[in-house]
């Protein structure tokens, strides 16, 4: 699962407040280069919870330190995307898009749920008594 699908995913089990960002407990995780896009990264941009996504790569960071995978920065105005520079833009796609949760666990921020992720797939399916 990429950064990109992570970002757009919440939790709708009963009860829960908001459910989103999902953290992230990975297992294994893989890099796959690829070329960049800079008109689909600039297009994606505005759409992309900025904040949320800045976490998820912090929180998969530790377990990449075989692949020396660049640092983004903290915060960047996703409604000017403009003034982005092509740097960036190259680090934006290597993490929305270069780097895969292979296996582990999205888990909601207000219940704990845990839903596992297999061979980069998400199980989002929720019990009976979660609906």
């Amino acid at each position: 699962m990429r950064l990109l699908t992570h970002n757009f995913l919440k939790s709708n089990v009963k009860g829960t407040e908001n459910g989103y960002p999902l953290n992230i407990e990975a297992t294994t995780l893989k890099y796959e280069e690829s070329p960049v896009n800079k008109p689909f990264i600039l297009n994606l941009l505005p759409k992309l919870n900025y904040a949320a996504f800045y976490s998820a790569v912090q929180q998969l960071s530790p377990h990449c330190t075989e692949y020396s995978l660049p640092e983004i920065p903290s915060d960047i105005d996703t409604s000017n995307v403009d003034v982005i520079d092509e740097e960036t833009i190259g680090k934006l796609h290597t993490w929305l898009l270069d780097v895969y949760l292979v296996e582990g666990f999205l888990v909601c921020p207000d219940t704990g749920r845990k839903f596992p992720v297999k061979d980069c797939i998400p199980n989002m399916i929720l019990h009976e008594d979660e609906i």
